[in-house]
């Protein structure tokens, strides 16, 4: 498929007027391409060519729309750090439809009928980030949104510093999000709850359509895709950083990277966003705040499903769905099939010790996935390896349980533990190229991103520890 010939549809602008607002994209100073993402294009069979084509450019921008696209920006509400806001929305976004079940979104290109004070613009530096972290999750094997490519400019704006704006163009097989749904239900408008919940049934969750009581296997449904994005978040060490209930979404997808990280070394207690002062959004609190996230979204769909049924899911939510997702996950990366009872005493000792000792969490793992008996190779990360002697131990007598070889065990750990996550002081060193209008380390982090599991002995040097003075950066929402 090429630009000439795309076909989008907006079966989201069938619902009320309320839910949206169609609104005209506004151009960038003498734009220019930054990146096109080939893997995220197969998705919508659009030909890896299009990179040469200016007219990509040119769609990214909003001075090509495709024949019969209305751009549009959507309506929503949401709990920012626990305080609820009534009316958010698409504040510097455009929705031009779906291709494939992948709706396509340009951040950055403008004011939107929801940009209250704001300039409807994104800076060069969180467009870089958003756009090479979401295709790193992807390939790491965490559900998240996509991009498809990312323009720069000569257009400048003020944020911490003066930058220059950008544009990504996002792609997810769905925009909605909890506080969507609480947007209609602080308004006691139940009929469009009542759509809004049917349109995202039909779209996201078709085997319900004809079921019995949809609503509420709606609700559980969605709860369940939140206990499994959360465990993998713990697992792989991701902060989001900014966990409102706007930023949530309704299929359980990673969405909206703002001040992310990655854990360099391991710290149950890091919080990523510079602005979150009290911590609310800390690693170690994510799966707390998603159950009150969930609890939110219990409380908007209200009007249409059972308040003690949804309570007792989100009861079983903090007794064992969630902490089953996290165990499951957490096997996983120690390379055990066998499920026993055990194992959540030894994945919690294995928490408190490295919180103890001081260590890339990462390059754990990865030296963990290859582990043989030799204890030296781990000890040699910490900064105090003494909590990992006793945790070994209780390793080694839990491998004795286990039916795998050594070596189907170490293959399937390699397989699970990335060598290669994208920190922060990487992406970084990218923005400080781009600034420059040198593009080739955004190439470079994209192409690692999507090998995450493979040696590439050429970048081996991003495998390593982070440099003690850049472990554990913290960024504002404006970064």
């Amino acid at each position: 498929m090429t630009l000439n010939n795309l076909q989008f549809q907006s079966k989201y602008l069938s619902l009320d007027s309320e839910f949206y607002n169609i609104t005209q994209m506004e151009p960038l100073e003498e734009p220019y391409l930054i990146s096109f993402n080939p893997y995220a294009a197969k998705l919508i069979d659009l030909d890896a060519n299009t990179v040469d084509n200016p007219k990509f450019i040119e769609l990214l921008n909003g001075t090509y729309i495709p024949k019969g696209v209305k751009p549009f920006s959507m309506c929503y509400a949401g709990h920012q750090f626990s305080h609820y806001a009534s009316r958010l929305g698409d504040g510097r976004a455009h929705n031009l439809g779906s291709i494939n079940g992948w709706h396509l979104q340009t951040k950055g290109s403008g004011e939107t009928l929801y940009s209250r004070t704001a300039d409807g613009r994104a800076a060069l530096p969180s467009s870089i980030r958003e756009y090479l972290m979401s295709e790193a999750m992807h390939h790491i094997g965490i559900p998240t949104t996509r991009a498809l490519g990312i323009i720069g400019s000569k257009t400048k704006l003020l944020r911490n510093n003066i930058e220059t704006a950008a544009i990504v163009m996002r792609m997810s097989p769905s925009w909605v999000r909890f506080g969507t749904f609480e947007y209609f239900s602080y308004f006691k408008e139940y009929d469009k709850l009542k759509s809004l919940t049917d349109y995202v049934i039909t779209e996201s969750y078709p085997h319900l359509e004809k079921e019995e009581d949809r609503y509420f296997k709606f609700f559980t449904e969605v709860l369940e895709r939140t206990a499994s994005l959360i465990a993998a978040w713990q697992g792989i060490g991701f902060c989001h950083g900014v966990m409102n209930t706007d930023n949530m979404s309704i299929t359980g997808l990673t969405i909206d990277y703002g001040p992310y990280a990655m854990l360099d070394d391991f710290d149950y207690g890091f919080v990523c966003n510079a602005t979150d002062k009290a911590g609310r959004y800390a690693y170690g609190e994510q799966p707390n705040i998603s159950y009150w996230n969930l609890t939110k979204l219990s409380k908007a769909l209200t009007p249409i499903i059972d308040k003690e049924r949804m309570q007792k899911k989100l009861d079983d939510y903090g007794a064992f769905i969630y902490p089953n997702a996290y165990i499951n996950v957490m096997r996983k990366k120690l390379g055990l099939v066998l499920t026993l009872e055990e194992d959540k005493q030894l994945i919690t000792n294995l928490v408190g010790a490295l919180q103890d000792a001081y260590v890339d969490y990462t390059l754990f793992f990865r030296t963990l996935s290859r582990y043989d008996g030799e204890r030296m190779p781990l000890f040699e990360l910490a900064m105090n390896p003494i909590p990992f002697d006793s945790w070994l131990n209780l390793y080694d007598a839990r491998l004795k349980k286990e039916t795998l070889s050594q070596q189907k065990r170490q293959d399937m750990m390699l397989k699970t533990n990335p060598k290669y996550i994208l920190k922060n002081y990487m992406l970084e060193k990218a923005i400080f190229l781009a600034r420059q209008g040198n593009f080739t380390m955004v190439e470079t982090l994209l192409h690692i991103a999507t090998h995450p599991f493979d040696e590439l002995p050429e970048f081996k040097h991003f495998a390593g520890d982070t440099p003690e003075e850049y472990k554990n950066l913290t960024l504002s929402c404006s970064s």
